[in-house]
């Protein structure tokens, strides 16, 4: 589920840095890497099931390696806003989110993947934290970079970007004010799918509830404005952020049938004129 969200990533990422991708080759094969290792972790859901004590050796081990490619994409990503052009628009503000949000599940998922950790955690908040900061933190930040992306291009009018980067910012902030705490609640042994609690957990529980109201804020938010730029936003031109992709080759919205002529690519994905970079 996130394998889209992360190609939508180094489309924001290359659009506002206005650089060509680091090591692209690296970041392709890296994609294939987690869709191939990601189909042999199943079983770091059943180490206390009492399933074999080898095979919670190998899913173990699995769930360990699917952090190497995870981490070449962060680490290249990174590379590629490094002495880039940036231009701190609300897409690439969700694109850092996700970064951010990204790593933090990524590496409590090595804590998971600890057979001795996991017995302790297993089945509490800290699950819960875990798997929403990379389905929902992660995964959702980016789709939500990518409507604020090609917004323009489908409906040609553009939204108050004021408003874009307060949405993306108030997001980024519930959703930690949401979910970070429960990894402590889970740490000390908080169940999940319980609606009781004990009383020295009174004060995650209401950071954890007042963080879901901002974020539930911050989600609404996009609904107002986006709806409101179909009718009095700016007319987008064919390309307003100087990405490079194809489609921002033709006007916005797109015409019928896109293209009049099948284009011809001369460069490879990602890649931005010398010329263009060095302004």
């Amino acid at each position: 589920m996130v394998l889209p969200a992360l190609g939508v990533m180094s489309e924001l990422i290359t659009a506002f840095s206005h650089k060509r991708i680091f090591g692209y080759a690296f970041v392709a094969f890296s994609s294939i890497a987690i869709a191939v290792l990601s189909f042999m972790v199943w079983g770091h859901h059943m180490f206390v099931s009492g399933q074999s004590m080898y095979a919670g050796f190998v899913f173990s081990f699995l769930s360990y390696a699917v952090a190497v490619p995870s981490a070449i994409k962060v680490y290249n990503w990174t590379a590629t806003l490094y002495k880039g052009r940036i231009e701190l628009k609300a897409p690439l503000l969700y694109a850092l989110g996700f970064i951010g949000l990204f790593v933090a599940g990524g590496t409590t998922g090595l804590i998971l993947a600890a057979l001795a950790v996991d017995v302790h955690v297993h089945d509490t908040y800290f699950v819960v934290a875990h798997f929403h900061y990379i389905m929902v933190g992660g995964t959702v930040s980016a789709y939500m970079g990518a409507l604020h992306f090609w917004w323009p291009k489908i409906f040609g009018r553009m939204y108050s970007e004021f408003w874009g980067r307060i949405a993306a910012l108030t997001v980024f902030l519930g959703f930690n004010l949401t979910f970070f705490p429960q990894f402590i609640l889970g740490y000390l042994g908080m169940p999940r799918r319980y609606h009781d609690y004990p009383p020295e957990f009174q004060f995650f529980h209401v950071l954890s509830s007042a963080g879901a109201l901002i974020l539930a804020f911050g989600y609404l938010l996009p609904l107002f404005y986006l709806t409101w730029s179909l009718r009095h936003g700016a007319r987008a031109g064919a390309n307003p952020w100087g990405a490079a992709g194809l489609e921002w080759t033709v006007s916005s919205p797109p015409p019928k049938h896109n293209f009049k002529e099948i284009p011809t690519v001369e460069h490879e994905a990602y890649t931005y004129p010398v010329a263009y970079e060095d302004k």
